[in-house]
């Protein structure tokens, strides 16, 4: 299999050139060039449809990343838009809130196991950051125990540029998947941890995405409660995909506070921080948090008929279904390709990664991911991808055709005997 031609992404490029003229870097953090492959990938799209993109050189893409992760239905959802549309007719940001906030954080309780109360924000580092100020008041500690990434804000931000190193000493990080690790670190710092912060679903950069091991998530709740530390599941990804209550509801494990983002409303900027009531109501008076935008009701429009929709049409047993059959069959053409690569990750959320066996799994990847963009399929390096409800049959089809082609591809070019 012969490599595909370049596409041409000149109004890409002259538009990227143009934003590093008027913004740092041109685009922020991982939507950068380098984060993908420079000079292969569109860096400036014109519209969505179902589950695809357009860019602004007119190339059609199947879209597997889904805006890292919001888009759970697909691209222009009609009735979305017109849920919005009718709660714009009223008004949306006011010096006070609207009943439609209260109708909202209703359906997150009876949803979300964890939810006793809720607070509606805008993103996910809003909420991630909530939920570790709100376990820093209840317990009167300092120190987080974090594994994986919760954003962008001093405590948890993996570039430490700008952050002064007393806030970074504040947080220790922990390895997924080892519960021996964990309690090292709890035996270390606990008389100061006022939190453990995880994602239920590892997903450490570039590597294979982890499905929980059996007792993990558990064993991770043990420990919270025997060191008697605040448990937050960062949900932003898991929640809404994963199941309607998370991954907190699939995998049977409880935490005290919990956030949800992304998926929440199909694209639309809401999110969620989640938890026990006692712990909850710190924000009442001892913790402050506060936002001009959090109470802005379209959103809040946005994500209840986003969740009307996965309850009525069976959405997430779709998802899981297809994305199963998607993931078993690119497990066996990877096998049969003879690359050096792994496929991990659960059904709703698949990634290929490629192993480090020699000094050319750099190439490879690049060359692969090179392929699968010049083949009309839109997945990323260093993240995994999602499905999403409007990925019809064909489309998946399609990918898996791009991946096996791209493979067959990166195999002639970096070839690797065993």
């Amino acid at each position: 299999m012969n490599s595909k031609p370049k596409l041409n992404l000149e109004n890409s490029m002259r538009l990227f050139e143009e934003a590093k003229q008027i913004s740092p870097g041109g685009l922020m953090g991982i939507r950068r060039p380098y984060n993908f492959v420079e000079g292969e990938y569109p860096i400036f799209i014109e519209r969505g449809y179902g589950g695809h993109i357009v860019d602004v050189d007119g190339n059609d893409y199947i879209d597997m990343l889904c805006g890292y992760g919001p888009i759970i239905l697909g691209y222009h959802e009609q009735e979305i838009n017109q849920a919005v549309i009718k709660q714009m007719e009223k008004g949306f940001c006011f010096s006070l809130v609207q009943e439609i906030q209260n109708t909202l954080q209703k359906r997150l309780i009876d949803l979300i196991p964890s939810a006793e109360m809720v607070v509606l924000a805008k993103t996910g580092s809003d909420v991630t950051s909530m939920a570790v100020r709100v376990a820093r008041g209840y317990t009167g500690k300092n120190k987080i125990l974090r594994n994986g990434y919760h954003g962008w804000h001093d405590w948890c931000v993996e570039v430490k540029g700008g952050v002064p190193k007393q806030i970074t000493d504040l947080t220790v990080e922990f390895h997924y998947g080892d519960l021996d690790a964990l309690e090292s670190a709890l035996k270390e710092h606990g008389d100061d941890t006022a939190c453990i912060i995880i994602t239920p679903v590892g997903h450490p950069l570039a590597l294979p995405v982890e499905e929980p091991p059996k007792g993990y998530l558990q064993g991770v709740r043990e420990l919270a409660d025997k060191y008697n530390v605040v448990l937050i599941f960062d949900e932003i990804r898991t929640g809404f995909r994963v199941a309607l209550g998370g991954a907190q509801e699939r995998y049977g494990v409880t935490p005290d506070l919990s956030v949800f983002g992304k998926a929440m409303a199909n694209g639309y900027p809401v999110s969620a921080c989640v938890g026990k009531k006692e712990i909850m109501k710190v924000l009442e008076k001892e913790v402050f948090v506060s936002s001009t935008f959090f109470p802005n009701s379209l959103e809040m429009a946005a994500s209840l008929k986003c969740i009307e929709i996965l309850e009525r049409d069976n959405v997430l047993e779709s998802i899981w279904s297809r994305g199963e059959d998607f993931l078993n069959k690119s497990i066996k053409i990877v096998e049969e390709s003879n690359v050096p690569a792994t496929v991990s990750g659960i059904p709703p959320m698949p990634f290929i990664t490629f192993d480090k066996v020699d000094q050319q799994y750099k190439e490879r990847r690049t060359f692969f991911y090179t392929e699968t963009i010049r083949r009309g399929l839109f997945i990323q390096p260093y993240h995994h991808g999602y499905i999403c409800h409007r990925h019809t049959d064909e489309d998946l089809k399609n990918a898996l055709g791009a991946i096996e082609e791209a493979l067959q591809a990166t195999h002639k070019a970096y070839p690797y005997m065993k």
